[in-house]
Parts: C-alpha cells; structure tokens; sequence
C-alpha cells in the first residue's frame, strides 16, 4: 500500500500554461477534475491530495519552483509525505516521442530534459518511475527550447482533450495496478 506522489512537469504562470513543456500540469488539471478535487498553493508548489481506501493518500503535485529547479519541490514532498521511490510518478514532456504516445517507465536518463535532471540531481539516482508524453521533433535545429515552450498547433489541440485523459487513466491504473501492468497496457505504440 503506502502513499503516492504524482508529480506533473511545468513552469507556473500564464506564459507557460498551455505550452508543450507543460503537458504534466494539464495531465493533473484533468486529473484533479476527475477526482473532484482542487489545487492549493502550498510550500514549493501547487498540492491536491485525496484519502483513499486502506489508508491510502494520493499527493498531486505541480511544482512552483520552475521547471529546472523540479527537483527542489519533489524532494521536499517525497519527505514530508515519506514517498517510497516506487509510488513516485513524474508526468513530462519528451520530444523523442510522436505527439501523444505515452511511454511509462521505471527508470531512465533524463534526455536532456531540464527538470527530470533536476529531479535526477535531487534524489540521486535514476531510479524512478515516470511518464513521459510525446511532443514529437517538429523543430528546426537549435530550436529544441523555443519548441517545448510553444503552443499546440490546433490539430494537436483538438486531440488533446482525448489524450489528456487517456495519460490521467494511466496513472490510475498505476496507482491501483502497479507500474508493470500499467507498462504493459499504455506503452503499446497505438493510440
């Protein structure tokens, strides 16, 4: 059993909010409707937390301190709320996937991404799991930055609602059936 800490990537404000680099902040906005719960701003970032049966408490969390410093907020909450590494979630961006594929995985290198480096710096180890969501490549050389803090073009956006809640599915089926099964039913390569 034990508690959960699902982490969503993104930068605060209104700059930010509906760009490609803060898909883990829209997986949790949908999530959080879905649970019919609500963000708090607390220490280190926004914070919506649901009991659940057997004693079990779900953290949702959207860090404040800006996407390089991702690290600082997770870590702060893994101990406060005394998250084993196992039920951390961390919900991201990455280019190297087809717009909307998800892939969850137990470990891994960062991929140059800033905050999974953060995070990676923090706890000291590559050893957690996440979920990554597919922005896809589509930039030119040296534009990578400029890209994951784009907007979504208005076909991306249309599949969006679809998607978002597809990626709010798969981390309930990781809180409730564990990261191998969730693995095996969100990392095929069909939508």
């Amino acid at each position: 059993m034990g508690n959960y800490l699902i982490v969503g990537l993104g930068n605060p404000g209104s700059r930010y909010s509906n760009t490609r680099h803060n898909i883990g902040f829209k997986i949790l906005d949908i999530l959080v409707q879905e649970l019919d719960l609500y963000f708090e701003n607390s220490t280190r970032g926004d914070l919506a937390s649901l009991e659940r049966e057997r004693d079990q408490i779900i953290h949702l969390l959207k860090p404040n301190t800006y996407m390089n410093l991702s690290g600082k907020s997770v870590s702060f909450y893994m101990r406060r709320f005394k998250i084993s590494l196992s039920h951390l979630l961390v919900l991201t961006d990455d280019l190297f996937l087809p717009f909307g594929r998800l892939r969850i995985r137990a470990r891994g290198s960062s991929g140059g991404h800033r905050g999974l480096e953060s995070i990676q710096a923090y706890l000291q180890t590559i050893s957690y799991p996440r979920l990554r969501f597919g922005v896809g490549q589509d930039y030119s050389s040296g534009q990578q930055s400029n890209y994951v803090l784009s907007r979504f073009t208005p076909e991306e956006r249309s599949d969006l609602p679809f998607l978002l809640e597809r990626s709010s599915a798969a981390v309930l089926d990781f809180i409730d059936h564990g990261l191998e099964a969730s693995m095996n039913r969100y990392n095929s390569t069909h939508l």
